[in-house]
């Protein structure tokens, strides 16, 4: 295997307890609301910047997801808690998840830019278009927009939100107190948008960021996703089980991207592993033994059943799923999520309790058991084979499953040339190795000057 340029991306996936559902009820970890809190997260990030990980990410919806009596639930703002999170730390990335369906383009461009500005440079923005029933009604809505017009509505809103970063030219800001001008009202510009979804005047309330704007991170593995990942998104968070479904995702997302007019190397594909680490491979399948063992069955079918669009009685923990599925054209939901569980059923065949365990551990990323050698030859073999640039590393108990990753795993990966000794850049843009965006405006600027020259 051939190592590529530079190093894989590794980022920690934050949730509670950990990822897999049970991961709560070891004695190891916090069982009541001290997981959803700030203090937490704190440490938990400076887990992730002690070992030099390229960033931190949040997953977030505007609606309760699942069952409260299955694990734990809840979720403060991420974008409030990245900023106490920038408090504490200096180099790690921070990376929330914020819906362009239940949001408006203005107020998210606000926040975003201003958390850029907080942290000096490290924000980024997962863009999802949200599948939550819970969401729609708390929103007056019977339901969810058509998956179509979710996305639509996701490219136009990012559309806005680029015009207003961009809104506030690199030198608009003088701040010349000989002169008594503070700035310069010609490197400042409405956008006037008026399309099918969003009237947006601008300019925005705050000046340029460190990065340009925040990096922009897809979550979304349908067509439509990857059609909005290869237009706009700098970094693509997605779930595999096989290492050829995840080459195919890669090579897909890659020509879809150059086909969109822009550089593939300019997208960075990251997918989920859940890591079970042990200081040898029996010691790694005991804890996941451990952890799977303290699944409760009834909890996992229900949510199954929704995620699968039946009834609860339409299944059976020992039998296998029905042969009379709905296609994914049928799924208005999380279509991709939806093909990977039914695929990894039936290609195993999984009963439907072996299927719930499987899925508790990360809800359809990855799992993995072994060694730090092993785990470590895992993401390279991924990495080296044209499957992904990096890593959601998606601890299974928090917050011991993240320090374990970063005091063995990482030191394999560095021993090996995979990954930093210590950071290179200060903005979440240089640890991925990214351009900052240019300014629409200082660039026309340019080449007006250029042309009158």
């Amino acid at each position: 295997m051939t190592h590529r340029p530079g190093h894989l991306i590794l980022n920690a996936f934050l949730m509670s307890t950990g990822h897999h559902e049970a991961s709560w009820r070891l004695p190891e970890s916090p069982g009541g609301v001290e997981s959803l809190s700030v203090g937490h997260f704190q440490n938990l990030a400076l887990v992730a910047e002690s070992g030099r990980l390229d960033s931190i990410f949040f997953a977030d919806s505007p609606g309760l997801w699942g069952d409260i009596g299955r694990r734990p639930a809840g979720t403060l703002d991420p974008l409030i808690v990245l900023t106490a999170i920038a408090a504490v730390t200096s180099r790690i990335g921070l990376i929330a998840t914020a819906s362009t369906t239940y949001n408006s383009p203005y107020n998210l461009a606000r926040r975003f830019a201003s958390i850029d500005h907080v942290s000096n440079g490290r924000a980024g923005w997962n863009v999802v278009t949200t599948a939550n029933e819970a969401a729609a009604r708390n929103f007056g809505l019977d339901g969810n927009p058509l998956h179509a017009t979710r996305y639509e509505r996701a490219a136009e809103f990012l559309e806005v939100a680029f015009g207003l970063w961009d809104s506030w030219e690199e030198d608009a800001v003088v701040g010349d107190k000989a002169a008594g001008v503070w700035g310069d009202s010609s490197r400042l510009h409405a956008i006037d948008h008026v399309g099918t979804h969003f009237s947006v005047a601008g300019p925005l309330t705050t000046h340029r960021s460190p990065q340009g704007r925040p990096v922009i991170v897809q979550a979304g593995s349908s067509d439509d996703g990857k059609d909005l990942a290869a237009r706009y998104a700098e970094a693509v968070f997605t779930a595999h089980q096989t290492l050829g479904d995840a080459q195919g995702f890669y090579a897909d997302l890659k020509a879809r991207t150059a086909a969109a007019g822009r550089d593939p190397q300019g997208v960075k594909i990251l997918p989920g592993i859940v890591p079970a680490i042990g200081s040898t491979e029996a010691e790694a399948r005991a804890i996941e033994q451990e952890l799977d063992e303290h699944i409760v069955p009834e909890h996992g079918l229900r949510q199954l059943a929704r995620t699968l669009r039946v009834e609860p009685s339409d299944l059976t923990l020992d039998g296998r799923l029905p042969a009379d599925l709905p296609d994914e054209d049928e799924i208005e939901g999380a279509k991709s999520r939806y093909t990977l569980i039914v695929n990894l059923a039936r290609r195993e065949n999984l009963t439907v309790r072996e299927l719930i365990g499987r899925l508790g551990g990360g809800r359809g990323h990855r799992t993995f058991a072994g060694t730090p050698e092993q785990v470590a030859d895992t993401l390279q073999a991924w990495y080296d084979d044209g499957a992904a640039d990096g890593f959601n590393i998606m601890a299974p108990v928090l917050p011991s499953g993240l320090e374990t990753f970063v005091a063995h795993v990482v030191p394999v990966l560095r021993e090996r040339g995979l990954f930093r000794h210590e950071y290179e850049g200060t903005t979440l843009r240089e640890h991925y190795g990214l351009e900052v965006p240019a300014n629409r405006w200082t660039a026309a600027r340019s080449l007006t000057t250029v042309a009158g020259a």
